[in-house]
């Protein structure tokens, strides 16, 4: 028996066990199959492939088999590693752009061996090879970005923050990733639209992921009021106009700090973010399925808990409900929710949910024929984040 024969009967054992365990979900995508999702997602620059080069992916697709964790990571690592000593060279030779950008795609390519989640050795390496090479990115950024560590409960915060250049005393927002996008991800992603409005960023992992010093717990959102504790002082921001904004299952974090920091924050926007019903047994059930996602959902989510099998991570989930606590009815900073009414990720109904509670006035942004985070063929990422994310940020925080 070849060993692409066994992982396939081990992957159909464990599917059965979980389908057995949990009713009917839906199974995931075969090798095969996941090529060919990740193809279609690269020429198309859909998350999470934005900033790849279609060609370079097509090769190293060509030299995976089958879907054991490791192999990936390994295929995905040889290019990382490839771009990161074409930075050391460029910086070396004087060539800072041409190094930024080498820099930028060893992170990209380190970072998706990586992805979603960190469960197996190489994965693991992965992620560390994925950190270093942002972390030189990050060295010799235009605009500078500064690497911040908070002390925090005898641990650290790590997180990034950039400044628009010529701006003295820029708002700031703290801008959180999701389950599968650290902060990293948002410097890349959102650092530009923030920069160019005039917002200054802070880059943060949300918790159970990346360098964040907590799993995801109830009261884990002090990490966040930490960081604004460690701000307020400087002088080359405005404390007074301070912004959040979570992204997918960062976007839980910042329906938490609306409620947590009422006044400190003038601005929050809730970016798809769970906050009641995704929480629910039967959803879960239902979108662990999703075909939105291109693989190791469950893993991902399970991780972010410190949880390792199905039941354990369906029993942890409805604690950290917003309306069972009786949070949405307290007071809140101001609040723009966006999302798709098509998310199979995360329930559209989360974000009616907060619309309608509490006595703060909210503001809404939903794309009907929108999946998870509103993302559509006409709506990409890119485009709800500056056309309407950072606008609002910005009559918010004039």
């Amino acid at each position: 028996m070849n060993r692409i024969t066994r992982l396939a009967i081990t992957a159909a054992a464990a599917l059965s066990l979980w389908q057995s365990a949990s009713g009917q979900i839906a199974p995931g995508r075969t090798w095969p199959e996941l090529k060919d999702a990740i193809t279609e997602r690269v020429k198309a620059q859909r998350y999470p492939l934005t900033g790849f080069d279609a060609q370079e992916v097509g090769d190293i697709l060509s030299k995976i088999g089958s879907l054991d964790r490791d192999e990936w990571a390994r295929a995905w690592m040889q290019n990382g590693t490839r771009h990161f000593g074409e930075g050391q060279a460029a910086e070396k030779a004087g060539q800072p752009s041409k190094a930024r950008e080498a820099y930028l795609s060893a992170w990209r390519y380190h970072g998706f061996g990586a992805w979603p989640t960190q469960n197996s050795a190489e994965k693991k390496l992965a992620h560390e090879r994925a950190t270093e090479a942002f972390r030189a990115y990050a060295r010799i950024a235009e605009p500078p970005i500064e690497v911040l560590r908070i002390a925090f409960e005898g641990r650290e915060i790590t997180a990034y923050l950039q400044k628009p250049p010529g701006v003295a005393k820029p708002p700031v927002v703290l801008s959180v990733g999701g389950l599968d996008s650290y902060k990293e991800f948002v410097v890349e992603q959102y650092g530009p639209g923030y920069l160019k409005a005039g917002l200054a960023y802070i880059a943060l992992d949300m918790p159970g992921t990346g360098e964040s010093p907590l799993k995801i717990d109830i009261g884990a959102e002090r990490i966040y009021s930490r960081v604004i504790d460690a701000i307020e002082a400087r002088p080359d921001i405005d404390p007074a106009r301070l912004g959040f904004q979570g992204v997918s299952w960062g976007g839980h974090w910042a329906a938490r700090m609306a409620i947590a920091e009422p006044k400190r924050l003038k601005a929050v926007v809730n970016w798809a973010g769970p906050v009641h019903g995704y929480f629910q047994r039967d959803w879960q059930l239902k979108a662990l399925g999703t075909r939105e996602y291109l693989f190791d959902l469950f893993p991902a989510r399970a991780a972010v808990y410190g949880t390792e099998t199905l039941e354990q991570f369906l029993a942890y989930g409805p604690r950290m409900s917003l309306k069972e606590s009786g949070a949405l009815d307290k007071p809140s900073a101001p609040q723009l929710l966006v999302n798709g009414e098509r998310d199979t990720q995360v329930p559209i109904d989360d974000l009616y949910i907060v619309l309608k509670s509490g006595s703060t006035a909210k503001e809404a942004w939903v794309n009907p024929t929108g999946g998870h985070i509103g993302r559509n063929r006409e709506w990409s990422d890119g485009q709800i984040f500056e056309q309407v994310i950072v606008p609002w940020f910005v009559r918010r925080l004039r």
